[in-house]
């Protein structure tokens, strides 16, 4: 079976860079065709240098990093320093990444992939606001038919919110960006909170990475050490969830994951739940499914695959 192509849309982040190295160590089921940058947990200026020095980390400079949009569609950009530092990857040393950023901007490098490959070839992996995705939906709708599915990380149900009482922070960030990907008709997986806050990187599972000896498994470690120390405070939990490394792990092995498909709403108005994704999962509206919510995953498999992966780099 040959690797799947994917575009990874993302706002570094420790979480999203671990996503990206466990994509980059899984050559036989991960074909990386490039990462687009988007604003989120930090500015634009600073997600896209962050891809770039984790692709530098990972040994992979020729990797194409394409900075995309640097506010959301209709808000002004919320960030979140308070979690992931003022760099967004606080924790190991960092430099300034010596490879360049692609020159093209992130929105027009979708669409022309999507276009260029063999329609439902393509992947769209969203680890941030959905911005950078709806931007190229709202501008080249010939390509929405052409995506073969979007696995993103984003939202909750049972686990509510994390930046409000309400909202998940990639969908509070770009509320409208998200409910249009929502309903733009191209398969949909999400990985909410509901799953990734069990995703926990207990202190085996980061001692694990950081027993590779390798320049991957320290940075891994140190950016984890520093990161999960929000939400163990936050949450009184033995370790911080592992959001975005689980849209690739479920790439790779969907069988660690289980939910269900049903109908998810993004309020754009209430003052109230702004960024809310309502979860019809118990089917009492009428609906149409338009997601696979996913709700839980092997978390011993999960970081098994992680620290293999990671192994690799």
């Amino acid at each position: 079976m040959s690797a799947r192509k994917i575009i990874i849309d993302t706002d570094p982040g420790q979480d999203d860079a671990v996503a990206i190295l466990l994509a980059l160590g899984s050559p036989e089921e991960i074909d990386l065709l490039g990462i687009t940058a988007v604003a989120g947990n930090v500015p634009l200026a600073l997600t896209q240098k962050n891809a770039r020095i984790i692709c530098e980390v990972a040994g992979r400079p020729e990797v194409k990093v394409h900075a995309g949009c640097d506010a959301p569609l209709e808000r002004p950009l919320v960030t979140a320093e308070h979690v992931h530092g003022g760099s967004g990857l606080d924790g190991p040393e960092l430099f300034d990444p010596s490879m360049p950023l692609a020159e093209q901007h992130g929105v027009d490098f979708i669409i022309d992939t999507l276009r260029a490959e063999p329609s439902g070839s393509v992947t769209l992996c969203p680890l941030g606001p959905l911005t950078n995705i709806a931007a190229a939906f709202r501008r080249a709708p010939d390509i929405i038919d052409r995506v073969q599915e979007i696995v993103l990380m984003g939202g909750a149900y049972f686990e509510v919110g994390n930046i409000t009482p309400a909202a998940e922070f990639n969908i509070y960030v770009d509320p409208e960006a998200a409910q249009e990907v929502l309903h733009a008709g191209v398969p949909v997986t999400m990985m909410p909170l509901d799953v990734t806050h069990k995703a926990l990187t207990t202190r085996a599972r980061v001692e694990a990475f950081r027993n590779l000896g390798s320049r991957v498994g320290n940075f891994t470690a140190e950016m984890l050490d520093f990161f999960e120390r929000f939400d163990v405070e936050k949450y009184g939990s033995e370790g911080g969830p592992l959001h975005d490394p689980c849209v690739i792990a479920y790439l790779i092995r969907p069988e660690l994951f289980s939910g269900r498909r049903v109908n998810v709403e993004v309020e754009v108005s209430s003052p109230l739940t702004l960024g809310m994704t309502v979860a019809d999962w118990w089917g009492v509206t009428d609906r149409p499914a338009n997601a696979l919510f996913i709700g839980d995953l092997d978390a011993d498999g999960f970081f098994a695959l992680l620290t293999e992966r990671l192994a690799r780099l």
